[in-house]
Formats: structure tokens, sequence, C-alpha cells
């Protein structure tokens, strides 16, 4: 195993027995950040494989957004050999990673207790839908906790029907979870020796990243309700039509509203008693839109973007997928990495991190199943490079 690699991570091992995105986004960045990881799979390979379209020659383009920078390994853990290796990998691993159904690998001794009994110092990981408690047996899936949370009653036109996200959103809310939650055990480590067991669920990723409308319902006893694109405490925050296509406008404090208005040449606005202060304005939100929405139809989108952000007020079109990245480029982010060599090479998202002295790195790209079984059962069996 080359432990070489540079990064803040460098000289970690983390035994990755997790699949599909929350654990495997997490890993991913793990690895980005200079881990060796070793990404375990079934012989049938992470589901993801499979789920296509859309490809890139004849890989799913989902199995490749999040799984750069890993060793494939394929072990049946039915197969006491196979077994075996496995629970060598998580001995040696720093960091060992799941997403079984709670409990699902003690019958392999790939459990919390077993591990930390062979090895103590390791810091063991564990996403799951709903936790290791009552909500055990439940399995856990995105959509089902974007539900059960209540992010869908929260999304969609108030008079429609409720509508998840359109991506994975709780998935990847985890996978960061983790990913804190693995840095900070690494940390205590550090300082005690001692490894410890990291939890995460999707439901309490989910609650927490509800944020304003979870603090709604802690702190005030309110039940949110889906409002389409409009914010409940604030106004403008939302998309607004032009000449030929909306913007969404945030002016979310009163400096910036008055800024707004002096770009729409509404000069008497900020004065009128009804749009002084946020929460006026959130109040009266049916009389000002009106109002913004006659000046914002005699100039484009693009014209309202460019005047509107040389003045600071928050503001963007609404881009397809093409047009975010297009805008990454536009502001110097470099969204797109290359990652491997020749028929290899993968372009992918890059790494949300900047550092400017451990800068993240790419090192290899998304492995086929098992491509490096060999090298990794030689390392596993005879302690070898």
């Amino acid at each position: 195993m080359d432990n070489s690699a540079a990064g803040p991570l460098s000289g970690l091992l983390v035994a990755d027995f997790s699949r599909v995105l929350a654990g495997p986004y997490a890993t991913m960045l793990l690895a980005d950040l200079g881990a060796e990881v070793v990404k375990v799979e079934g012989p049938q390979g992470d589901e993801t494989r499979t789920w296509m379209p859309p490809v890139r020659g004849d890989v799913s383009t989902y199995y490749l957004g999040v799984n750069r920078g890993k060793r494939s390994i394929a072990l049946d853990l039915r197969d006491e050999t196979d077994a075996a290796l496995a629970r060598e990998l998580a001995t040696r691993a720093d960091v060992v990673i799941e997403n079984f159904k709670p409990g699902g690998l003690a019958k392999y001794g790939l459990d919390f207790a077993a591990v930390r009994q062979a090895n103590p110092a390791t810091v063991y990981a564990s996403i799951s839908g709903f936790g290791s408690g009552e909500g055990a047996h439940v399995p856990g899936y995105d959509l089902m906790v974007q539900a059960v949370s209540g992010l869908m009653s929260l999304t969609g036109d108030p008079a429609g029907p409720p509508y998840r996200a359109g991506i994975s959103v709780f998935d990847v809310m985890a996978g960061n979870h983790a990913v804190i939650g693995i840095l900070a055990a690494l940390r205590h480590r550090d300082a005690t020796g001692e490894g410890q067991h990291v939890e995460v669920n999707l439901l309490s990723s989910a609650l927490t990243g509800l944020v304003n409308h979870s603090s709604a319902y802690a702190a005030g006893g309110v039940v949110p309700y889906r409002m389409g694109n409009a914010h409940p405490s604030v106004f403008p925050y939302e998309p607004l039509p032009t000449a030929d296509a909306d913007l969404i406008v945030a002016a979310a404090n009163d400096g910036q509203f008055r800024r707004l208005c002096e770009v729409l040449d509404l000069p008497d606005v900020p004065a009128d008693p009804r749009f002084a202060r946020n929460a006026d304005r959130t109040e009266n939100r049916e009389q000002l839109r009106p109002i913004l929405v006659a000046r914002l139809k005699t100039r484009t989108a693009v014209d309202w973007f460019d005047a509107l952000t040389e003045v600071g007020v928050p503001c963007g079109p609404i881009n397809t997928i093409d047009g975010g990245f297009a805008m990454a480029e536009r502001f110097g982010l470099d969204p797109v990495v290359e990652v491997g060599e020749g028929d290899r090479a993968v372009p992918t998202t890059r790494h949300p991190i900047r550092f400017s002295a451990t800068p993240a790195t790419y090192r290899l790209p998304p492995p086929e199943l098992d491509e490096h079984g060999a090298q990794l059962r030689a390392w596993l069996t005879e302690d070898g490079p």
C-alpha cells in the first residue's frame, strides 16, 4: 500500500464498507484529502455501478461521481476466507465506515465491538437511516427521509402535492456529517489513543438540516408549510419575473433592499412604512411584489443580474446544471478536475474545500470492481507493499 500521498489526511487508512451515496461520498472527500481508502464491495459491486443512464462509456456517472481516489477489492463476506481478509483490513484501518443495517456486520465479526477489541484505536463510523435504537429495523433511503422528516411538506407549490428535492440531499448531508464526526474522533484519538463509535443517521441529519424550519417547530411550536419558492421570513427572497426570464432576488436585509430600490429607480419605496424593515416587507409582500415586478420587467434577467451584482444585491439566474458549471468557470472556481490518465481519465467535480497549504489531490480514478483486489489480498495476507 502506498501511503505517500500528500494531503492533511495522508497516512490514514480508511476501510470503506459503505455503498450507494452517503458513505461513498464521505470516503471520497477523505480520499481527496490524502487518506488511503479501500472500497470493499460485494461480488456484484456497489449498486450505483448499475444506476444508469446517464453513462460515461459503459459506466454509470452516478458511481463515477462519488468514488474517485479509492482502491476496490471484492469480498464475499459470506465466505470465511474473504471475511477474514475483511477483518484484517478493519483491524489495520484507522477508520472503518459502513452503512449496513445496524448490527448487520456483527455476524461477520466486523461490528464496532469486534473491531474495537482487535484495535482499540480504530474510529468506526456507522451511517443508518433512523439510528441504532427503535428505528434500527427500518431501511434508510433518502426519499423516505425526505418524506418522514417533513422536507417534502415544504417543497412544491402551496396548491400542489409535496415534492422531493432534486438530489438526495440528506444522503449528501449525512455523508458530510460522517466526515465531521470522523475528523473529530481522530482528534480525540490523537489526544487519548482511543478510537470510538461515530453514528450518523439520515433522519437526524435531516432535522438539523431543516434549520429555520426545525427551529420554528422546536422553539416556536410552529409547523411550517410549503410556500413554493417564497421564504417564510424574508422578502424579497424568491424568483421574480423580468423581461425575459425569472431572476432570483435575495435582498435579505434593509441595506440590500435600499440598494435594490436604488437600481430599480424606486427611491420612495424604502421609506414606505409598509416596507421599511424586513418584517414589514414580509408581512406586506403581496403589496410589494407587484411594485418590484413592474420595474424588473423593463429589462432582461442578465441586465438586472449585472446591475444588481455591481451594488452588492444578491441575485442570480435560474440555470440548468450546465449553466451552473459555466458560472463557476466564469468566477474562476474551476469546477471540473480530471482524474486518471488516457482511457481511464474521468472528469469529476472538484473537492468543495480549498486549502492554502494542503490542497485536495485527485490520485485515482473511480475503480473498476476488484481492480486492486490482487494487490490488496497480497498486502493483507503477506504484509507486502
